[in-house]
């Protein structure tokens, strides 16, 4: 085990000390007490998708109960489904590209926390609301904090782990986290046609979803800081002691003697908004932003739409729930499939070919009438969608330095926020007057622009450490 790093050493630059951090972090195995930092992590981020991804399958309930119209007179109207929609991705635009600094400056840890309490008390106060514009407005400021929480998990995820195991512990972040599909598209068949105890059923499926605070200080007190956070600030006997405590476990499980530290990179102790546009990092901040962009169109634009879709489709209510709870099924598929190959391939070349398997299944699903090829091309648009998914979250947060990663991270990712605000009413617009083959080919389009941005312009960062893909 390699000597600690203390404060007082006068012998080496902050720099360098706090890359001596990182260098003993890479090179730990991955054993159980790895492992079982990134499941505690992938639980918050259930939560986070289930309050994320439950519009869709309450849509038809909130329609039903005559809060809101399945479409909009005017292109902004403020009383349909898109506005809900809409509302959601306003509120993570703000968080994500205002907020994001907090994680840089307050620490990973205490932002996964306060940030997740946000969301779920702003959905409590929603569940009660019976007006389109109290619904909207706590559907926004439960946004606020999703943004947030979405940045801070995918920076903490990618600076508590390993290199070797950065690919598969987003795979597993995404499959823990997609487990909420299943279980929100199954509590809306069973909750959303109904008004259980004369409460609404939608009602009850945004109160279930808010017990997750209930765990948020469990996960907590499991959860060490970053110490390459902690090590980035300056505050390298906190890191220290953090590495010495998670290397005595991982050396217990492992059974033998760690292996030594690579020699360590210099780290950037001090970063600004300013950094982010100095090569490299200016053309992967734009390249990322063309992809969250476009890739919102493709993810979002089918996830929150597939009951109406499938109600445009002549299925009724009841039935499209049902059809929408076996597609999101396969949800968690994707990234557990991550769990294989998530560390075999490049993360660019992954989300190319997902890409283009999605303009396919969306093609397809737009013209397919038997019900069996609907839910069929459905589920291939989930597992594409989702291994795209966990590839990019990987991606993105690997592609900055520590010094600003959770600001850079919430940047560019702002931009898919930003994107499906608008996205909501474009599809509403072109469901409206094209149906749902007008809905793919937009969709399409879009997922070819993903193609093109990722796939000229995207760095190599397989098996690479952070610092490394940093220089």
């Amino acid at each position: 085990m390699s000597a600690p790093v203390s404060a007082n050493s006068g012998s080496q630059s902050d720099a360098h000390s706090a890359g001596v951090i990182s260098a003993r972090l890479d090179r730990l195995p991955a054993t159980r007490s790895m492992w079982k930092l990134v499941v505690l992590l992938s639980l918050g981020f259930f939560f986070e998708l289930y309050d994320l991804l439950y519009s869709g399958y309450v849509a038809p309930g909130l329609v039903k109960s005559g809060i809101l119209t399945s479409t909009t007179a005017g292109f902004f109207g403020m009383t349909g489904v898109a506005s809900f929609i809409a509302s959601l991705f306003s509120g993570l635009f703000i968080g994500t590209i205002a907020c994001g600094f907090l994680a840089d400056r307050f620490g990973r840890r205490a932002i996964f926390t306060y940030s997740l309490l946000w969301y779920t008390a702003a959905n409590l106060i929603m569940a009660f609301q019976e007006t389109a514009t109290g619904l909207n407005f706590w559907r926004f400021m439960a946004g606020l904090g999703i943004g947030v929480e979405l940045v801070t998990i995918g920076t903490y995820i990618s600076e508590l782990v390993p290199k070797h195991i950065r690919g598969r512990a987003f795979a597993c972040e995404q499959a823990v986290g997609f487990m909420a599909v299943p279980v929100v598209a199954f509590l809306s068949y069973l909750l959303v046609p109904r008004a259980p105890f004369g409460i609404d059923g939608w009602r009850w499926v945004v109160v279930i979803g808010a017990h997750g605070a209930l765990f948020v200080w469990w996960i907590r007190r499991h959860l060490p800081e970053s110490p390459r956070w902690l090590a980035q600030k300056g505050r390298f006997e906190e890191a220290d002691r953090v590495m010495t405590a998670l290397e005595a476990k991982v050396e217990k499980e492992y059974g033998r003697p760690l292996p030594l530290p690579a020699a360590p990179e210099p780290v950037p102790m001090r970063g600004s908004f300013r950094d982010m546009w100095k090569p490299p990092y200016g053309k992967r901040a734009v390249m990322m932003i063309i992809f969250n962009v476009f890739q919102t169109v493709g993810f979002y634009g089918f996830a929150n739409w597939v009951p109406t879709l499938l109600v445009k489709q002549g299925i009724t209510v009841t039935t499209s729930l049902m059809y929408s709870t076996i597609i999101a099924i396969a949800a968690p598929i994707g990234p557990i499939i991550g769990l294989v190959i998530a560390d075999r391939f490049e993360r660019k070349t992954v989300i190319v070919v997902m890409a283009g398997a999605n303009v396919v299944c969306g093609v397809l699903f737009s013209q397919a009438s038997g019900a069996w090829f609907l839910v069929a091309m459905g589920v291939c648009l989930t597992l594409a969608g989702n291994i795209i998914s966990y590839s990019y979250h990987a991606y993105q947060t690997e592609l900055f330095p520590t010094s600003i990663r959770a600001r850079a991270v919430g940047f560019v990712y702002s931009w898919s926020r930003f994107s499906a605000i608008f996205t909501s009413f474009m599809i509403a617009g072109v469901l409206k007057q094209f149906g749902t083959t007008g809905v793919f080919v937009f969709i399409a389009a879009a997922m070819m622009i993903v193609m093109a941005a990722i796939g000229l312009m995207g760095p190599k960062t397989r098996d690479m450490a952070l610092e490394s893909i940093s220089q």
